[in-house]
C-alpha cells in the first residue's frame, strides 16, 4: 500500500461542511450518540476505559433521579487513540471524531489541577462546547477532593446539555445575607458547615479560625467553607454534588437568591431547575414508569485516516477560472495539509466506515436528494466546499448529517477562499503536533500598484514543515522572501500550468518576522499568498484560533454571533487582535473587530473567546467566516487560571465538630500572566445561510446590548458605576440615553425595572460601543431605619426608542455583616479602615457603604423618602 499523490477528478450524479455540533440526540427520554474521545497524549491505560463506562453507568441512574426520572444515558461511544494497542472488541469509527466531542479525556489544563470542567461561552440556557475529564480523576485518584466520577458527570452534563452554571463562586465565596451574617456562597442555604483557614507547610497543617478583612466586612481570602460530612440537605447537584445527601437541582423553593453564585449571574437568579425545566429536552418528554436500561458502550479506535477527493470539473466549472483555482487548492492540500501517514485515494471500495469525502462542486446537478439516506448509511464523513452561488443545500445537509464540515467561496471574492476551506480539513483525530496551521492568507487584486508587500510573523511554537504558497490570475510574478536575518529564500518552485509557486523550508523556520515583495507582472492581476506550519515540538502546545458562527441557518432580523477561540494547548491567549472577515455570496465583506471583554456578545471576559454580534446582513444567502488573529509581544499573554465552569474542590469535611482536611490543591497564582511573542494565526470559520433579508437599507430592528458588566463602588458620599457602553445595534455604534433605576428588592428590579425609583441622568452622554462608561450620583433623603442594601441596574435606549433588556444588577451594602463566632479570629487582617466623612449629614453615613457583590441577591429593604 502506498500514499497516491494524483489528483481525480469525478463527474457524478449522486453528489457526495466546519461543525462542531454534537451529535447526541434525545429518544424516548434517553442519550444517544455521546462521544467521549481519549486525547492521544493519554498514555493507555485500559482502566481508564473501565472507568468511563463505570462512571457513565453510574451517573446514568443518578441523573434518572435527579431529574425526576426524565432522563438517562442511552449509548456511548468511546474513541479510543490511534496510538494504543489493537483489541477485537475495538471496532471503526463511522462519523464518530475528535471535532465532535462531548467528553474528553486529557492531561489537566495546568499542571496538578485535575478539577473537571465543562467549556462553556455563551449564554445561560444555550449548550456547552466539552466536557473535560482528567486521566487521573476518572482513575479514581481524585475521588476525596472532587468527589465520584459518576456524579461529576451528571454536575459536567447539567451544564454542557442545558447551559446552568455552578452554585458556588471561588472569587466571591462569601455574602452578605439578608440576616446580616456572613455566609458561604452555596445553595442550598441550608448544606451546613464551618467556616476555617486551612494551612499546610513544610509537611505540617494547622487549621485556624477566619479573620475579618477590614476592608470587604467578610472572611479574609484564606478562608473556606467545609461543609458537614452527614447532611439532609437534597439540594444542589450545581453546588457540591459530593455530599452524599445531595441527590437534586435547586428549585424555586431550595435555589439561593442571595448569593454571588455564576448561577444567579448568569441566570438572572432562576434556580438550575427551573432552566432545566424550559429547555426543549424537558418539553419534549414525560417522566417514565419504569427504570431505565444501562447504557450500552461501543469502543472505537481511531485509524489511519482515508480521504477521497471528488472534484467537480464539469462544464458549468469551466468559467471565472473555477478549474484552476480548484487545482491549486487541491494541490495545496496534497502538499501540505493532509497529515503524513494519511491516505489520499480516487475512490472509496466497501469499507466506508470513518472515511472522508471532500467535495468540491459548483452544485449546478440537483439530484443529490435522492442519495441523502445512502449516504448517511454508508459511514462516510463528507466534506462539502461549495463554490459560486448554486450548490444543492441537500449536499450541504449530507455534510451535516456525517458529521463533516461545509464551506462556502465566493466567484466575486478575489481572494485565496478555495485555499483557505481545503486547509481547515484537518483530521479531526490527529493529534495536534501533526496539525497543519495556517500562519497567513491573504490575497490583493493589482491594478496600478503593482506590488504586493507585507511580513509574516512565524513564533516558536511553530516552524516545522512551512510552506509558502503563491497564486496568481494572469503571469507569474516577481517573487523575493527574506527570513528574519535578512537571508533571502531561493528556489520556489513553479508550476505555470496551475499558476502557483511554493517553497518548504527545510527543518524549522527561524523565528520572527518573515518579508516579502510580490511584484505582479500583468494589469489587472490577483496576487494570494498562504503560509502554513506544523508544531516545532511535539510537547510544546502550537497556539491555535477556532473560529465558527453560533448557527449554521439563520433568518433576518435575528442577529448571529461570531466566535474566535485562541489557544495554547487548552491555557487562553488573552490581548490578541483578533479580526473577523465575513463575505456574502456576491462578494461583499463586513469587517468585524472581535473582542475578549465580557460585554455585548461576549460572556465571559478573559477567557481567551473573542466575540461580536453580527448584524450587517447585505442579502440573502451564503456567508463565510474568516478570522485574523495577531499578537504582540506587548500585549499577547497566557492568562494561568484554571478554567470557569468546573465542579467544585472539596478543601475537607467536618466530622464530629473536627476538620478532616483533603491535600491542598497546588497554588496557582491566577494573576501570574505570561508574555508571548508575536504571532498570526488565520482560520476558516465555515458557511452559514441567512433568509427574509429585507432590501436594504435595513429597518433599524436591533436594539442595544444588553449590559452585563455594572458594577458598583462607593466613594466619599456618592455610588459610582462602571459598565462597557453597548451600541445602537447591540454592540456597535451609539445609544442615545440611559435610564438607571434603584430598588430595595433585586426581583423588584429585575421583573418590574420601569416601576423602581429612576436616577436623574441629565448629565450622562453615553460613549461609543466598547468604551467604559462611569457615572456618580448622590442616594440622598435615605432613612436611615431599616437601609441595608441599595440594587441598581440599568437599560439603554437607542435613536429609534429600541429598548435594551435590564442589565445585571450591582449593589451596595448600607450594613457591617456579623460573622459567626466560633468561625472568626479575633485578630483583623492589617487592611487600612477608611476613614469616616463626618461632614455628611444624611440620614446614613455613606462613607460606611461597602462594596457588594455584583449578581448578589440579598433581598432587603429600605426607605426612600423622595424620588432620585
Amino acid at each position: 500500500m502506498g500514499l497516491f499523490r494524483g489528483f481525480v477528478f469525478l463527474l457524478v450524479l449522486c453528489l457526495l461542511h466546519q461543525s462542531n455540533t454534537s451529535f447526541i440526540k434525545l429518544n424516548n427520554n434517553g442519550f444517544e450518540d455521546i462521544v467521549i474521545v481519549i486525547d492521544p497524549s493519554v498514555p493507555e491505560d485500559e482502566k481508564i476505559i473501565e472507568q468511563i463506562e463505570d462512571m457513565v453507568t453510574t451517573a446514568s441512574t443518578y441523573l434518572f433521579e435527579a431529574t425526576e426520572k426524565r432522563f438517562f444515558f442511552k449509548n456511548v461511544s468511546i474513541l479510543i487513540p490511534e496510538n494504543w494497542k489493537e483489541n477485537p472488541q475495538y471496532k471503526r469509527p463511522k462519523h464518530e471524531n475528535h471535532k465532535h466531542a462531548d467528553v474528553i479525556v486529557a492531561p489537566p489544563t495546568l499542571p496538578g489541577r485535575d478539577e473537571p470542567y465543562t467549556k462553556q461561552f455563551t449564554e445561560c440556557g444555550e449548550k456547552g462546547e466539552y466536557i473535560h475529564f482528567t486521566p487521573d480523576l476518572l482513575l479514581g485518584k481524585k475521588q476525596n477532593e472532587y468527589g465520584p466520577p459518576g456524579k461529576l458527570f451528571v454536575h459536567e452534563w447539567a451544564h454542557l446539555r442545558w447551559g446552568v452554571f455552578d452554585e458556588y463562586n471561588e472569587d466571591q465565596p462569601f455574602y452578605r445575607a439578608k440576616s446580616k451574617k456572613i455566609e458561604a456562597t452555596r445553595c442550598s442555604a441550608g448544606i451546613s458547615g464551618r467556616n476555617r483557614v486551612y494551612k499546610c507547610q513544610g509537611g505540617s497543617c494547622l487549621s485556624r479560625a477566619c479573620r475579618i478583612d477590614s476592608t470587604t466586612k467578610l472572611y479574609g481570602k484564606d478562608c473556606q467553607f467545609f461543609p458537614d460530612k452527614v447532611q439532609t440537605e437534597k439540594a444542589s447537584i450545581m453546588f457540591m454534588q459530593s455530599i452524599d445527601s445531595v441527590v437534586e437541582f435547586c428549585n424555586e423553593k431550595t435555589h439561593n437568591q442571595e448569593a454571588p453564585s455564576l448561577q444567579n449571574i448568569k441566570c438572572n437568579f432562576r434556580s438550575t431547575w427551573e432552566v432545566i425545566s424550559n429547555s426543549e429536552d424537558f418539553k419534549n418528554t414525560i417522566p417514565m414508569v419504569t427504570p431505565p436500561p444501562p447504557p450500552v458502550f461501543s469502543l472505537l479506535k481511531i485509524s489511519q485516516r482515508i480521504v477521497c477527493l471528488v472534484l467537480d470539473k464539469s462544464g458549468s466549472m469551466g468559467g471565472k477560472d473555477r478549474l484552476n483555482r480548484m487545482n491549486q487548492a487541491a494541490k495545496h492540500f496534497l502538499l501540505q495539509t493532509v497529515e503524513n501517514g494519511s491516505w489520499v485515494i480516487g475512490e472509496l471500495h466497501s469499507q466506508l466506515d470513518g472515511s472522508e469525502v471532500l467535495l468540491l462542486t459548483d452544485g449546478e446537478d440537483n439530484t443529490a436528494s435522492s442519495c441523502i439516506d445512502e449516504v448517511k448509511q454508508s459511514g462516510a464523513i463528507v466534506h462539502f466546499i461549495a463554490l459560486g452561488r448554486a450548490a444543492d443545500e441537500a449536499v450541504i445537509e449530507m455534510s451535516k448529517i456525517t458529521g463533516g464540515s461545509h464551506f462556502y467561496v465566493s466567484d466575486e471574492a478575489q481572494n485565496n477562499g478555495l485555499i483557505d476551506a481545503f486547509g481547515a480539513l484537518t483530521s479531526g483525530n490527529t493529534d495536534l503536533s501533526q496539525k497543519s496551521l495556517q500562519l497567513e492568507s491573504k490575497g490583493l487584486t493589482l491594478n496600478s500598484n503593482a506590488w504586493m508587500n507585507d511580513t509574516v510573523i512565524i513564533d516558536s511554537t511553530v516552524g516545522k514543515d512551512t510552506f509558502f504558497l503563491i497564486t496568481w490570475n494572469s503571469l507569474p510574478p516577481s517573487i523575493s522572501l527574506w527570513d528574519p536575518s535578512g537571508t533571502i529564500m531561493e528556489n520556489f518552485t513553479v508550476d505555470a500550468t496551475s499558476k502557483m509557486a511554493y517553497l518548504s523550508i527545510p527543518g524549522t523556520a527561524k523565528v520572527g518576522t518573515w518579508a516579502y515583495n510580490l511584484q505582479a507582472k500583468a494589469n489587472p492581476e490577483t496576487l494570494t499568498i498562504t503560509v502554513t506550519s506544523r508544531a516545532a515540538n511535539s510537547s510544546v502546545p502550537p497556539i491555535t484560533v477556532n473560529a465558527k458562527m453560533n448557527k449554521d441557518v439563520n433568518s433576518f432580523p435575528s442577529p448571529m454571533i461570531v466566535y474566535a477561540e485562541i489557544l495554547q494547548g487548552y491555557v487562553p491567549v488573552l490581548g490578541a487582535n483578533v479580526t473577523a472577515f465575513i463575505e456574502s455570496q456576491n462578494g461583499h465583506t463586513e469587517v468585524l473587530e472581535l473582542l475578549d471583554n465580557g460585554a455585548g456578545a461576549d460572556s465571559f471576559k478573559n477567557d481567551g473567546v473573542y466575540s461580536r454580534y453580527f448584524t450587517a446582513y447585505t442579502e440573502n444567502g451564503r456567508y463565510s467566516l474568516k478570522v485574523r488573529a495577531h499578537g504582540g509581544a506587548n500585549t499577547a499573554r497566557l492568562k494561568l487560571r484554571p478554567p470557569l465552569n468546573r465542579a467544585a474542590y472539596i478543601p475537607g469535611w467536618v466530622v464530629n465538630g473536627e476538620i478532616e482536611a483533603n491535600p491542598p490543591r497546588p497554588e496557582i497564582d491566577e494573576d501570574t500572566q505570561t508574555t508571548l511573542e508575536d504571532f498570526s494565526r488565520t482560520a476558516s470559520g465555515g458557511a452559514f445561510v441567512v433568509s427574509q433579508v429585507p432590501s436594504l437599507p435595513l429597518p433599524d430592528q436591533y436594539p442595544p446590548s444588553q449590559i452585563t458588566d455594572l458594577d458598583a463602588t462607593v466613594h466619599e458620599d456618592k455610588i459610582i458605576l462602571t459598565w462597557t457602553a453597548p451600541g445602537d445595534n447591540f454592540d456597535v455604534g451609539k445609544v442615545q440615553r440611559y435610564i438607571i433605576r434603584i430598588s430595595a428588592s433585586i426581583l423588584d428590579l429585575r421583573d418590574s425595572f420601569d416601576d423602581a425609583l429612576q436616577v436623574n441622568t441629565t448629565d450622562l452622554s453615553p460613549k461609543e460601543a466598547n468604551s467604559k462608561e462611569s457615572f456618580a450620583f448622590k442616594p440622598e433623603n435615605i432613612s436611615e431605619e431599616n437601609a441595608t442594601h441599595i440594587f441598581i441596574a440599568i437599560k439603554s435606549i437607542d435613536k429609534s426608542n429600541l429598548t435594551s433588556k435590564v442589565s445585571n444588577i450591582a449593589q451596595v451594602t448600607l450594613f457591617i455583616p456579623q460573622a459567626n463566632p466560633d468561625d472568626i479570629d479575633p485578630t483583623p487582617t492589617p487592611t487600612p479602615t477608611p476613614t469616616p466623612d463626618k461632614s455628611h449629614n444624611s440620614g446614613v453615613n455613606i462613607s460606611t457603604l461597602v462594596l457588594s457583590v455584583i449578581g448578589s441577591v440579598v433581598i432587603v429593604n429600605f426607605i426612600l423618602s423622595t424620588t432620585i
